[in-house]
């Protein structure tokens, strides 16, 4: 008997248009944004908490809701990242329930762009694609260039020129093509167009998007899984092009449309930072329209992104679900940063300190209430930013191997705290 085939076709998501299951990512009638379409009927035979249970605690226990045809050949090990409760942020934010899920510890390079990348390479392996690209503003390149090493792929990352020593470190490591365009990643996003139509790479944030767009969902099912399988009430999620915070909306509505989360409400809010927010400007101006930002300018990088792609659904999205968004400077995400580390011991990129700054706004306003459940997602590692970090963080105190040297700094310590 032939398996049920779960991932049925691509779909724009304007017009409604299907497309086979192909590398492409743009409806030819209204030039829509394609996404990858399922078989809810066949799923809802098929998948069953138990049956999520008794796999591997990766991101593929979740594999009939991902747009692949056969099992994963990428990124087996990638997902199912911690989901902490916090006390000492909670009291810190004055919130009853508090979670942080810590995606600063996914697998293999510290950031959520592993669940995207396992998933549009591993449909490049189906589409018999053997060169895997991107643009990117780091972590993503980060991504391609681990999983592609591990996979036998070809690869190339295109970034801007001025990204962090380590995000480009972190590229260079794994052997791949690392090309600095000089100019913002708009531009280096519209060169990759132009070399994807020319030599039909796999580009994995071009033609493999509506692929690598619904890796994002399994963050939003592993939510809903770790919290006892409920919905949280107030979700907090930082914005680039504004996919994570789509899809995760996605995965909300696919739990509960499957019966694998009972239907409740819930909010999802946007965080950006000042220097590059086109999206809460849009919000906050009451307007779906998204104004490009043409030149960013902030330590938050990785969310540098001034014409994102799906600005207009996130801003959507945030309306549909009751939320909001909010936007901080860069001294509100360093103190954000520090926040986080020191109350929960968790060291977040620059992205991070954006959510979490804006949700500790977002609290004070009395956008989310403080006796409901609350999850920030945490997309990325501090190792990855610390240029961001580094000379706002004091100094290690230097003295000789001496005893009385360090109980004249221990007392002098003590009287200063």
């Amino acid at each position: 008997m032939d398996k049920p085939r779960f991932f049925s076709h691509l779909r724009c998501r304007e017009c409604g248009r299907h497309y086979a299951k192909e590398p492409v990512h743009v409806c030819e009638f209204d030039f829509g944004p394609l996404e990858a379409a399922y078989d809810y009927d066949a799923i809802g035979k098929s998948l069953t908490r138990k049956k999520i249970l008794s796999r591997p605690r990766s991101m593929w226990r979740y594999r009939e809701l991902l747009p692949l045809e056969n099992e994963p050949t990428v990124g087996l090990h990638t997902g199912f990242t911690p989901l902490i409760r916090t006390r000492r942020l909670a009291e810190r934010l004055g919130v009853e329930e508090l979670y942080v899920k810590n995606d600063t510890v996914n697998y293999p390079t510290l950031s959520f762009k592993d669940r995207v990348v396992s998933v549009a390479l591993s449909r490049a392996r189906e589409l018999r694609i053997d060169t895997v690209a991107c643009a990117s503003t780091g972590n993503l390149a980060n991504s391609v260039a681990a999983n592609a090493a591990a996979a036998g792929l070809r690869s190339f990352v295109l970034i801007p020129a001025d990204l962090e020593p380590t995000k480009i470190l972190g590229s260079l490591i794994f052997g791949t093509n690392v090309i600095g365009i000089q100019g913002a990643y708009d531009q280096v996003n519209r060169l990759c167009s132009e070399i994807a139509g020319k030599y039909h790479w796999g580009f994995v944030n071009v033609n493999l998007r509506p692929y690598y767009a619904e890796g994002s969902k399994t963050m939003g099912f592993e939510i809903i899984e770790q919290l006892g399988w409920r919905l949280p009430r107030h979700t907090v999620v930082c914005m680039a092009s504004g996919s994570l915070l789509t899809k995760i909306h996605k995965s909300f509505q696919e739990f509960t449309k499957l019966g694998l989360v009972e239907a409740g409400e819930f909010s999802i809010y946007g965080a950006q930072a000042v220097g590059c927010s086109p999206v809460t400007t849009a919000i906050k101006n009451n307007t779906e329209i998204v104004k490009p930002v043409a030149k960013p300018h902030t330590i938050a990088k990785s969310l540098s992104i001034g014409t994102p792609a799906d600005g207009y659904y996130a801003i959507r999205t945030m309306k549909e679900t009751g939320g909001a968004a909010e936007d901080c400077t860069d001294e509100e995400i360093i103190d954000a940063i520090k926040l986080l580390a020191e109350t929960e011991g968790i060291f977040a990129e620059t992205a991070g300190g954006v959510t979490v700054a804006c949700a500790q706004k977002l609290i004070e306003r009395g956008c989310i209430p403080r006796n409901e459940s609350i999850v920030l997602c945490i997309t990325g590692h501090g190792l990855k930013t610390q240029e961001a970090v580094i000379d706002k963080i004091g100094q290690a105190k230097l003295i000789r191997p001496n005893l009385r040297e360090f109980e004249t700094l221990f007392e002098h310590a003590i009287k200063t705290i």
